[in-house]
Parts: structure tokens; C-alpha cells; sequence
């Protein structure tokens, strides 16, 4: 099965599921420059290392990751993070208040609206607090193209990330997710999750009363 799952003007976005967990790993290939930016490295450095070398094939120039940008702190998104930094040399990126749970050095700390200029695209970070403190959804925009949201574990088909039923918690994400997501970004942006299948923000905008009143 192919990996890719966008070849956009400037831009290829490819994918491969890793772990029992059902993790997305996702790769953003810039065809210009190859330049790369891996969001999430959860698991299984072997299929990280096709991914990376399947975009490669992508670029009109040798491939280089650049940046792992992790969505969240949590072990399931990270196991392969520490291994894929030591044999690649790339840099990190997270959330300021997921830094102390990353296993490894974070050289870029990422706040609500910071944007990342590469070789070809550009990401902007968006801060979705609840499900971590420092959860971060990264989007990217490519031309004529939707948006692509990479949310993490922030926002599935069906509704927000877990919250563990703390009432604070869902009500940071789902404020979090209705402004800075759902008021922000047109109906054909696509929501790529941490986890499982895509969506887009307008097949989920109208259940977004029905989350607030189920609490979860």
C-alpha cells in the first residue's frame, strides 16, 4: 500500500500507521529543495526510515529531514523519537508545556501561532490545550490545496482527544478547538489525526454542540 496521501504543487504528505496503537506517522516532503519535516516519530524506526526514504523520491534534490515535530508528550507518540534524532541529526519541536515529557532535547519550543518557514513550505502551530498542556496542531498550507491540520490527539472524527473526564480539561479543548481550529480554517481543511482515519472541520463543524452538551 502506498504511503502518499497528498501530492500537492509544492508539497508531498505521505503517512504510514506504526504500533498496536495505531499511530499516524506523517512525513511533509518539500519536491523543490527536499526538505523534510516528520510529525510524530511513535514508533518503529524501520517504517520511519521508508517513509523518509519514499519521500525522498519525491524531491528533485537529495532529501534532508530537517525538523520531527511532535504533536504531544505522550509515550505513544515519542517511543521512536529519541532513536530517529541519535541516526538522523534533526531537529525537534514541540510545545513549551510538553517540553519536560519529550525524551529528548527540544531545540525549538513552540508557542500559539509561531510559524515554521521551510525550504518550500511553511507550518504554523496551533496551542490545543486539555488533552496535554502542551498539545500543538500543525498546519500546513499549500497553494490552492486545503489546509492540512495535523491535530495530534486534539480533534478525531467524532469529536476531541480524551480529556480523562476532568471538566477543566474538556472545556480548555473544546474552546481551544472551536477557536483556534473550527474559527480559524474553512470547511475543506483536512483533519489528520494522531490516531485512525481523516476528517475534514466541515463534516465535524455541526456536532460541535453536541460534544460541548456530552462533555467529552
Amino acid at each position: 500500500m502506498t504511503s502518499l496521501l497528498y501530492d500537492l504543487e509544492h508539497v508531498t504528505v505521505r503517512t504510514v500507521s506504526v504500533s498496536d496503537m495505531d499511530n499516524n506517522v506523517y512525513l511533509i516532503t518539500a519536491k523543490d529543495s527536499g526538505q523534510q519535516v516528520l510529525i510524530d516519530a511513535a514508533d518503529d524506526l524501520p517504517a520511519i526510515r521508508a517513509l523518509l526514504a519514499e519521500g525522498a523520491s519525491d524531491a528533485q534534490r537529495p532529501a534532508k529531514l530537517s525538523l520531527v515535530a511532535t504533536t504531544h508528550q505522550h509515550w505513544d507518540h515519542v517511543r521512536a523519537l529519541e532513536a530517529l534524532v541519535a541516526e538522523t541529526g534533526a531537529r525537534t519541536a514541540a510545545g513549551r508545556q510538553d517540553v519536560s515529557g519529550i525524551p529528548v532535547p527540544v531545540d525549538v519550543v513552540l508557542d500559539h501561532g509561531d510559524i515554521g518557514h521551510f525550504d518550500g513550505f511553511d507550518l504554523a502551530a496551533v496551542h490545543l490545550r486539555g488533552h496535554t498542556p502542551g498539545s500543538i496542531a500543525y498546519v500546513l498550507e499549500d497553494g490552492e490545496a486545503p489546509h492540512l491540520i495535523f491535530s495530534g490527539d486534539s480533534l478525531f472524527p467524532g469529536g476531541v482527544g480524551n480529556t480523562q473526564k476532568d471538566p477543566d480539561r474538556f472545556a480548555l479543548l473544546i474552546a481551544d478547538v472551536t477557536e483556534r481550529l473550527f474559527g480559524v480554517y474553512p470547511d475543506d481543511a483536512v483533519v489528520l489525526p494522531g490516531h485512525g482515519k481523516s476528517t475534514t472541520l466541515g463534516a465535524e463543524r455541526p456536532h460541535l454542540e453536541e460534544w460541548k452538551a456530552r462533555g467529552w
